[in-house]
């Protein structure tokens, strides 16, 4: 006689989890979405399954994909996921991926301009409230650049091994992490930047601000371009008079 354990954990789960099952869950959550449970395991490492056995192949790959993008080793069986520690093939992986991130799509600002101008003037042209457009058009410039919700993924999350090669990789990891970081911002503070500007209105408190280092560089006359073409040219009649009337 066999128990079937597709839909539970193996062992007996602990009523606390721990960070890094906190961790692992939200990075297939935003995968998978609902559904997803982790548990531990005893000799460590997590288990990953999901509620519903609809296309449970499929994305047990996708997550695996994106906890070995995180670092970690990873083994899918036919009703769950195992995740095993951290890995030296896998840290590296993450490694060139963020190299790959900083010396393409995080150099192209011309191309989150142009999204941020595109987003922004369909919300506008639907009614979206002109107050909430620059942190809406910056959620979604963010995940279309993917390295913001995979940086924020792992926050919290103590990365450290026993094993001074994977020690070594793991400080590799976080100092390019850190250049991804920057450079991510730079990107949503020009999609906020740009937004603003389609909405007509004024920044928010608080809200990021970035200057390109040369006024005169292609990427500012690309997104003065942008905007300038998006914008009603049109001059409100009341506005008309009043300068008139001057």
């Amino acid at each position: 006689m066999t128990m079937d354990t597709s839909g539970s954990s193996w062992f007996q789960e602990d009523p606390a989890p721990s960070r890094q099952e906190q961790v692992v869950q939200r990075i297939c959550v935003r995968v998978a979405g609902s559904g997803v449970h982790v548990a531990s395991l005893p000799l460590g490492g997590v288990q990953v399954w999901l509620d519903s056995p609809r296309h449970r192949w499929r994305f047990y790959h996708r997550m695996a994909r994106e906890l070995r993008l995180a670092g970690w080793h990873t083994e899918t069986g036919p009703d769950r996921l195992l995740l095993l520690g951290w890995s030296a093939v896998c840290l590296s992986h993450r490694a060139r991926m963020l190299r790959a991130a900083l010396a393409g799509r995080l150099t192209d600002f011309d191309r989150t301009a142009f999204t941020a101008v595109m987003i922004a003037t369909s919300l506008s042209h639907r009614g979206f409230p002109a107050g909430d457009l620059p942190g809406e058009v910056e959620a979604r410039c963010g995940d279309a650049l993917r390295w913001p919700a995979r940086l924020a993924d792992l926050d919290g999350l103590e990365r450290g091994s026993s094993l001074e090669p994977l020690r070594l990789r793991l400080a590799q990891v976080a100092g390019l992490e850190a250049k991804v970081a920057r450079r991510c911002g730079e990107h949503l503070a020009l999609a906020s930047k740009v937004a603003r500007t389609v909405a007509g209105g004024a920044a928010p408190a608080g809200a990021h601000t970035w200057e390109p280092a040369d006024s005169g560089s292609s990427t500012a006359g690309l997104t003065e371009r942008m905007v300038g073409v998006s914008v009603p040219n049109s001059v409100p009649d009341g506005a008309l008079s009043a300068g008139t009337a001057r």
